[in-house]
């Protein structure tokens, strides 16, 4: 198959891969759950080029998909390379379907909503694009804890929200304004203002403050690490991680998200790393 919106190429899911703010699947794990882990960030991500950049009838498209993906988890025949990849996965990590119908359903809701009025109707699209992630990644690791995965869905509702704010700029492009308009209205921040550079005092402070509600659900993520063992403690950790240095690049870029994309870098994300795997062994041997 070639590469398109519908069948995206091994090559370039792997690009995407390296392009995310947290390693998708680090290179110490065994080699059996980094191909899980990869299997299932490869359906996320034709799941979400399907929603934001496939041609023609969106809405159609990810039906197709959805039909496509249920064969997968009824032990039938699917079309698409990249869910017969999934197939394995599904045998060995008893994965279940719905966070995957969650993750489609959130790209249904993006061909219909532009924007969101306050702070929690954006945590509940997250529920449906961000915390499926996080719990299917928790049960490839045996964890199906609903208190973890509540911790889970704090790490990976931070997570959605800071890669908002780096995408401003592309989602203004692409119509569509994930910043919530009550905070647009109280920061004095029109959405005219969302295309030009730099970015207004008022856009970094509204920038600053969403920085900040992240950060705080973030720290569910270093009770998460502390409950977690072995390989699962160590890639989690990396998530959040990448959560972690997400938001020194935003402060570091003083909210101005449209002059460029603040990104983590590699060395800071993994000290970060570093920093909460030590912190979780501490709390442990108290």
């Amino acid at each position: 198959m070639t590469s398109s919106p519908t069948t995206a190429s091994a090559a370039a899911l792997s690009q995407q891969r390296q392009a995310e703010n947290f390693p998708v699947s680090l290179r110490v794990l065994p080699r059996a759950l980094r191909e899980d882990l990869v299997s299932v960030y490869d359906v996320v991500r034709v799941i979400d080029d399907l929603g934001d950049e496939a041609p023609g009838d969106r809405l159609a498209l990810l039906d197709s998909f959805a039909d496509d993906q249920h064969r997968a988890f009824t032990g039938g025949q699917p079309q698409r390379d990249v869910l017969r990849r999934l197939m394995p996965t599904i045998r060995r990590r008893n994965l279940s379907e719905q966070p995957l119908l969650d993750l489609i359903e959130a790209n249904r809701v993006d061909q219909r909503t532009s924007h969101y009025d306050s702070f929690d109707e954006l945590v509940g699209y997250c529920r449906l694009s961000a915390v499926p992630i996080g719990r299917l990644v928790l049960q490839i690791f045996g964890y199906p804890d609903p208190e973890l995965a509540a911790l889970s869905d704090d790490v990976c509702i931070a997570l959605q929200i800071l890669e908002h704010c780096q995408d401003v700029a592309e989602d203004h492009r692409r119509g569509r304004i994930y910043l919530p308009q009550q905070d647009l209205h109280d920061f004095g921040v029109s959405p005219r203002a969302l295309a030009g550079k730099p970015a207004s005092p008022q856009l970094r402070a509204l920038i600053n403050s969403e920085v900040d509600r992240c950060e705080r659900l973030l720290d569910s993520g270093d009770r998460l690490v502390g409950r977690l063992h072995g390989w699962a403690r160590l890639a989690i950790a990396g998530y959040l991680a990448g959560g972690r240095a997400t938001v020194t690049a935003l402060r570091r870029a003083d909210g101005d998200v449209l002059s460029t994309v603040p990104k983590p870098s590699r060395v800071r994300t993994g000290w970060y790393a570093l920093r909460i795997l030590v912190r979780a062994i501490g709390r442990r041997h108290r």
